[in-house]
């Protein structure tokens, strides 16, 4: 995952996952979420970020990954 910060046009962008984008949803007036060929959400935009942002302060809490190894 990435997240990008983009000040001329104050935009977040987190994304998700390594796969092209086909399509985009408008979720509201500055949210918009990028969609891979299945529907899966691959980025999310935030538009106006620092209108929306209440911290400049980014905290990530993910759970751990394991990868399974098939037999």
């Amino acid at each position: 995952m990435k997240i990008q910060y983009f000040p001329d046009t104050d935009t977040l962008y987190i994304d998700l996952a390594d796969r092209p984008s086909t399509e985009s949803e408008v979720i509201s007036e500055s949210i918009i979420v990028a969609l891979d060929r299945a529907g899966k959400p691959v980025g999310i935009t935030i538009e106006h970020y620092s209108q929306t942002a209440d911290s400049t302060a980014i905290e990530t809490i993910l759970p751990a990954m394991t990868a399974s190894i098939a037999a």
